[in-house]
């Protein structure tokens, strides 16, 4: 069993965060019914209010930050992939990013990790890890200590064979609630989540319109969600990266790892600027 990691010392890292406002509320975002279906337990997930005891309690840093994409007019993405590594795409994966050059970051399961640690073995050197739990559970429906612990783990294991701490938690089904939020503060994690997503099943007969769809609805600073691993219509994206890749190159983006990203954010627009968001009047 890994050794226990002590949660983080106080003090934030100094980049500035795009789109992505520190989480007070339970969300769930990009997990459609399928994937709620797949998850394991039953009910709702508990309150983002969850924390270890009744009493006070704030854990190293009681600061967390949950990003989607950044602020930024360089055209930069980062194209990351979940839920390896696995045998069956992981190597074709890393053979298109090495012959493409690109950078890529792999949100790591920590039991697959350790299972197939050869698959990544010289072959992240150029890429990120970020952590995505010990078993890829739902973080919104653990008590804090099975979050804790699936955090942990994950983050012993990927410190070991990846050689590098991971700066990053990417909550399995994009899920806040629960203890996913004060879990990530003891490890002084951000979240990063994804602006715009691999749409494998509404383009698994039509390649081409995925490509498209991808290089014409990706902006600059966006974060790109794929994955090495998983039901066949995935397989759609990953044979399809190469002309994703190619496209945005010929329309001038680089792509760059989550954290190379987070350090390029420009600050959010102060309240009445013209630019960003607005956000809507109160009802009267």
């Amino acid at each position: 069993m890994d050794a226990p990691r002590e949660p983080a010392a106080p003090g934030r890292r100094s980049f500035i965060k795009g789109f992505g406002l520190a989480a007070a509320g339970a969300v769930t975002l990009g997990a459609g019914a399928e994937a709620a279906r797949a998850v394991a337990g039953s009910g709702p997930p508990s309150s983002s209010m969850a924390v270890p005891i009744a009493g006070p309690w704030r854990p190293g840093n009681a600061h967390v930050d949950v990003v989607w994409g950044v602020d930024t007019a360089q055209k930069l993405v980062a194209l990351t992939f979940d839920d390896g590594p696995m045998p069956d795409w992981t190597p074709m994966v890393h053979d298109i990013l090495d012959a493409e050059r690109v950078k890529a970051t792999f949100f790591l399961v920590g039991e697959r990790l350790v299972r197939h640690a050869r698959l990544v073995h010289g072959r992240m050197d150029r890429h990120e890890a970020g952590n995505h739990t010990w078993q890829h559970k739902d973080l919104s429906r653990l008590s804090d200590e099975r979050a804790l612990e699936q955090l942990r783990h994950g983050h012993n294991a990927i410190t070991r064979i990846v050689g590098r701490e991971p700066r990053f938690l990417r909550p399995p089904f994009g899920r806040l609630g629960g203890t996913t939020l004060s879990a990530a503060c003891r490890f002084d994690y951000d979240i990063a989540l994804w602006s715009i997503k691999m749409l494998e099943k509404t383009y698994e007969d039509d390649p081409p319109a995925l490509v498209d769809y991808i290089v014409g609805n990706t902006g600059p600073g966006a974060i790109l969600l794929a994955h090495d691993t998983g039901q066949q219509d995935r397989l759609v994206a990953l044979r399809n990266l190469v002309p994703m890749i190619r496209g945005l190159r010929a329309k001038g983006y680089e792509f760059v790892t989550v954290s190379e990203l987070m350090s390029v954010s420009q600050p959010p627009p102060r309240p009445g600027d013209d630019k960003g968001l607005r956000r809507a009047a109160p009802p009267a």
